[in-house]
């Protein structure tokens, strides 16, 4: 506990949060979960993508994370695009003030340090260096905790995302691919650790797996165009995508089993329409998931979950339900193989709808075998993320901490 003489630790917590996107809120309600059990003296703030959610559903003061409210419409015309440029002007100024009333930032997992969706240097990976510049010009501590990275083709994404990592306090990541790709893009990660991601340290629902056959299906799907070096097919790729999804889910259908779709962001919406109206069937429903809770909620419920989406999986795998991938990213596969199903992933960008319900049927065949392989990896998860907050707190709290862990630090 502070003493009436102390000031509280102020912290605050960065991102694309309340933004829509389930995965980063969990990532944030993790962190959360996490500070108010360890460090419940300290005062805590946001920095967001969407400030009236993250103050409403956690309950703390949250700013806006751009000054100009259009930051991700496309800008066509001229006024637009001077509302963005002084945007990014004011954006400055405005994250330099917010910074300097931290004693730290956390940047809670997320995939910060990646390009695999469509990415434009001035949009995060810019915010994301104001925020460890200005970190590192005010000495307030800024923590990368369970990051994503992947490498980066374009070359101003790629200088800022790197330069940001080299100016971060602390950095950890979710799997040893993200750690590799910092690595290979010249950042020092011999102190750097990985854990699992943030979201597995969520409470998990107790919920079983119904009785009586025919079980339920959840289909996790995506606004799937490709990643940021696909630009230029990105409605090809949408169209397979989508194409072989909906035939997925007609099979099913035709074998006489319910489907739940289920969505991760906002945007995914009109895949879930575009799939209902396509197949046409009562067996076909759309959750109305607010948060990973409720995902997690429909997939303990679930005989089998099929996904798209990083953090539908991770809360398909983190219930014990049997899972395939529908893999966009060599996230996707690195998180299956973590969790014991490496043979169960399938490419987003080519998906045979034929080719998956094979997977989809050995899938099933064992699923009392991987159900208990999930039980025991999600154990060992556990255990390692008490070992990530330890040393986060060794790193960013250290009046506090009794001696746990050790400070993992770099120097640009």
């Amino acid at each position: 506990m502070t003493s009436a003489d102390e000031t509280p630790v102020r912290v605050g917590v960065f991102g694309l949060l309340g933004s829509g996107n389930l995965g980063n809120d969990g990532s944030l309600e993790a962190v959360l979960g996490y500070l108010r059990a360890e460090h419940p003296e300290a005062v805590v703030d946001a920095l967001c993508g969407g400030p009236e959610v993250v103050a409403a559903r956690y309950g703390i003061p949250a700013t806006r994370l751009h000054w100009y409210r259009g930051e991700y419409r496309t800008a066509s015309r001229a006024r637009a695009i001077a509302g963005k440029a002084l945007g990014k002007l004011a954006d400055a100024f405005r994250t330099a003030a917010w910074v300097r009333r931290h004693d730290v930032v956390i940047v809670p997992g997320m995939g910060v340090l990646e390009a695999t969706l469509p990415l434009r240097p001035w949009g995060f990976p810019y915010s994301l260096f104001l925020l460890c510049a200005t970190g590192r010009l005010f000495g307030t501590r800024v923590a990368l905790v369970g990051a994503g990275a992947a490498a980066i083709g374009d070359r101003p994404t790629r200088a800022l995302v790197r330069r940001s990592a080299r100016l971060a306090t602390y950095r950890s990541y979710r799997d040893a691919l993200s750690r590799d790709a910092m690595r290979a893009m010249g950042v020092d990660t011999a102190r750097d650790e990985v854990y699992p991601d943030l979201a597995f340290a969520l409470p998990t629902p107790s919920a079983g797996a119904p009785s009586g056959p025919p079980g339920p299906v959840c289909v996790g799907v995506m606004a799937f165009h490709g990643g940021n070096d696909d630009r230029a097919r990105a409605e090809e790729i949408h169209r397979r995508y989508l194409d072989g999804t909906t035939r997925f889910v007609r099979a099913l259908v035709e074998d006489g089993r319910p489907v739940r779709l289920l969505i991760g962001d906002a945007c995914d919406a009109p895949v879930v329409t575009a799939i209902l109206d396509a197949v046409g069937s009562p067996l076909v429903t759309a959750a109305e998931a607010a948060s990973l809770a409720d995902l997690m909620k429909e997939m303990a419920a679930a005989d089998t979950v099929v996904a798209t989406r990083y953090h539908n999986l991770i809360c398909a795998l983190k219930v014990g339900t049997p899972t395939l991938a529908l893999s966009y990213a060599a996230k996707s596969d690195a998180l299956m193989d973590r969790m014991g199903l490496d043979a169960y992933c399938h490419p987003a960008r080519e998906v045979d709808a034929d080719r998956l319900l094979e997977q989809f049927r050995e899938l099933e065949k064992q699923s009392a075998e991987l159900r208990r392989t999930l039980a025991e990896r999600n154990l060992v998860v556990a255990r390692q993320l008490e070992d990530q907050f330890t040393a986060l707190t060794a790193a960013l709290f250290p009046a506090t901490d009794h001696g746990h862990a050790r400070t993992r630090q770099e120097t640009p």
